[in-house]
């Protein structure tokens, strides 16, 4: 790669684009590859390229950590299964697609395990896709719901939450068998996990933190599997 090209590129990575580019997969390539000290998410489908620096700010941080957080608390009524969440860790089909959702979550057999030497993201040449992802929007929602939503679907993601912070709401997809999307009321991947729940613990964010929100859900939980 010329200086030039590598100027360009961390040109680029320095200001992310909300709209998608059209690209190669080789412009993917050098985007991804490219030495910056930025943390980037980088999304490809159907020839084009997002680029999100992954950095939108306090209410992103405080709902991401929350559903990784409802996730532990979710599990820990299930020790005998196995799970493993990878928020924001990225998703790559080799010369088709690539994503880096804000949430990874894998149920039972099959989690990805690194091994020294190998790339730091999940290819999906080699790994089953996870049972679910999900898109905290804050500002991304049109192409959470839109280009986002068909990226995932065409990897055949069983499960696609997008969480919208400024509308304190859950919309929750399970995949259909004509490969589209179908909104849902109830997780599928979380068996039992009404929706609503979880938009009652977004609210919880109103008058409390993140920690306390977790608290209450996990009270919720606890209730809903006594019954």
């Amino acid at each position: 790669m010329t200086t030039s090209t590598t100027t360009g590129i961390q040109s680029v990575l320095t200001t992310a684009f909300s709209q998608w580019k059209p690209a190669t997969w080789e412009d993917y390539l050098a985007y991804r590859d490219a030495e910056t000290a930025e943390r980037v998410r980088l999304f490809f489908h159907q020839d084009r390229l997002l680029i999100d620096m992954g950095s939108e700010g306090i209410n992103h941080a405080t709902v991401s950590d929350l559903f990784t957080a409802l996730f532990f608390i979710w599990f820990s009524h299930f020790p005998d299964r196995t799970a493993a969440s990878f928020g924001r860790c990225l998703l790559e089909k080799v010369k088709i697609q690539a994503a880096a959702p804000d949430l990874v979550l894998y149920i039972g057999e099959g989690v990805p395990q690194w091994q020294s030497g190998e790339r730091r993201r999940i290819d999906l040449d080699r790994w089953r896709v996870p049972d679910l992802v999900g898109e905290i929007a804050d500002t991304t929602l049109a192409t959470d719901l839109d280009e986002k939503k068909k990226l995932y679907a065409d990897l055949k993601i069983p499960e696609y939450w997008v969480i919208n912070i400024r509308g304190r709401q859950v919309i929750a997809f399970r995949l259909e068998e004509n490969g589209k999307y179908q909104e849902c009321n109830e997780s599928v991947a979380l068996a039992g996990l009404p929706i609503t729940l979880l938009e009652q613990t977004l609210e919880r964010l109103s008058e409390g933190t993140n920690i306390s929100a977790a608290l209450w859900f996990a009270q919720e939980i606890a209730n809903l599997k006594a019954e």
